[in-house]
């Protein structure tokens, strides 16, 4: 394992951090009054997650969360980035509220304070209160008005003791995975993608609901949203696969980005879909709404894709696909330009707004070995890798004027991977789901220097 890098310092104020999600690790399904949310209902239903896996018991973190903080502060994060779960909060979504959930992350949040530790709250990572799946879910315009409801909720009980917030977590996922393949909860599959895009403006429109309920409260710490992006190249130099490409950037990492930033959806994209009638519904205002004023974006990077023309590739005549490298455990093409390319484009085309990378991190099978000590290990040489070619590869954008302000691994902990279950491991620290016993992988040791030295 080489770890000799030279020359990558990252500036003093770069925020250092890791990241995970409340259903992934949390566990304590039925604790302390928490509601079901999708996806528990989805991990229950056979055949949907890998080996019948569900979070049930995850990580167990809401037990054993100090022991999880305690690791963090060994290891000099600087940030840590959770999501807090809705159905912990109001169990049925909209009615009322659960004092023991809200205690819960009150004592989350002093603990990482106490920690030294930045408390970065995601509100929404994916676990809708099922009560409001029924109702329509995110269909329904009026899960928007749900959603800033409970967002008011949170920010009044947490205020800001929490350093950053984030609205939502990878809107697309939710929209295209969860209501067009059906890959996710709630599993609606509609090839159309027709109620995939609906879906994607309600939750563009309730992340603007909840920044305004945000501004009205005053709250001083910085507040974005999440995007997952990739840079996407043309297969090849032809001036059809170049155009092939910005139509992907556009209907893809711009659908979700231009209307928080631009007050709008790409033009282009927006009259093939109401070409097509796939343009969703919307009202007056709704645009005005989702683009008030964000202070951050935070981007999920792990992979670049290639794009070519085809005419068979629906409304924008794209098809979209990975590239040839080698390749994680997901099956996701290692590109450490991708970083780079990403952060480079958003900065050019949005020059004026703060960028974080909130999740990068990679999916390789593991091994626990006993050292010569008798101490546990985790020799993961590949994950250790990938981030180290991807900070390196970014570090070039502080001489380009890039507003490049943190980064968080994912993920903090091995986790419940969604329709995998735990048969793919991302995190930097190895957990015994029989045992919950937890181990640091030579990774998180390597990362550990990286914020010690503010760089490699």
């Amino acid at each position: 394992m080489n770890n000799s890098t030279e020359g990558y310092k990252f500036p003093a104020d770069f925020l250092w951090g890791a990241a995970t999600a409340s259903y992934q690790i949390e566990g304590a399904a039925k604790s302390d009054g928490r509601g079901e949310s999708v996806w528990d209902r989805f991990s229950h239903t056979p055949g949907k997650v890998m080996n019948g896996d569900t979070g049930d018991v995850a990580c167990d973190h809401y037990h054993r969360f100090r022991e999880d903080i305690a690791i963090m502060k060994e290891l000099g994060l600087q940030a840590y980035r959770f999501s807090i779960a809705w159905p912990r909060i109001i169990p049925d979504g909209s009615g009322e509220v659960n004092q023991a959930g809200l205690d819960y992350y009150r004592l989350l949040v002093r603990e990482l304070r106490a920690a030294g530790i930045v408390p970065v709250a995601t509100l929404f990572h994916w676990d809708l209160p099922q009560a409001l799946q029924d109702q329509g879910g995110w269909q329904n315009r009026e899960t928007c008005s749900h959603f800033a409801r409970y967002a008011r909720i949170v920010f009044e009980a947490l205020g800001d003791q929490v350093g950053m917030w984030i609205t939502h977590n990878e809107p697309w996922v939710v929209a295209f995975l969860g209501h067009a393949s059906g890959h996710h909860a709630p599993g609606i599959v509609d090839p159309s993608n027709k109620i995939a895009l609906q879906v994607s403006h309600h939750l563009l429109l309730s992340h603007g609901m909840a920044v305004r309920e945000y501004r009205n409260l005053k709250l001083a710490a910085p507040i974005g949203i999440t995007l997952n992006m990739a840079p996407i190249q043309p297969a090849t130099d032809s001036p059809a696969d170049q155009a092939a490409a910005e139509r992907a950037h556009q209907g893809g990492n711009d659908w979700f980005a231009r209307p928080v930033l631009k007050g709008e959806y790409p033009a282009e994209i927006a009259k093939q879909l109401q070409a097509a009638a796939l343009f969703p519904a919307t009202e007056a205002g709704d645009m005005d709404l989702i683009a008030l004023k964000t202070d951050f974006l935070g981007i999920n990077i792990y992979f670049r894709q290639l794009a070519r023309h085809d005419e068979n590739g629906g409304p924008g005549q794209v098809a979209v696909f990975s590239g040839p490298g080698p390749r994680t455990r997901m099956d996701w093409e290692v590109y450490p330009p991708a970083m780079h390319n990403i952060l480079k484009r958003i900065s050019s085309d949005y020059p004026d707004i703060d960028l974080y990378i909130t999740e990068n991190g990679a999916a390789f099978e593991d091994s626990v070995v006993t050292d010569s000590e008798g101490k546990r290990r985790v020799h993961d040489d590949r994950r250790l890798s990938y981030i180290q070619e991807h900070l390196k590869e970014a570090h070039a954008l502080f001489t380009a004027g890039v507003r490049f302000k943190g980064y968080f691994a994912w993920s903090l902990l091995d986790n419940f991977e969604w329709a995998f279950g735990f048969d793919r491991r991302f995190g930097i620290v190895h957990v015994d789901f029989d045992t919950q016993q937890r181990t640091l992988k030579d990774s998180a040791l390597w990362y550990a220097q990286v914020i010690k030295n503010k760089g490699m």
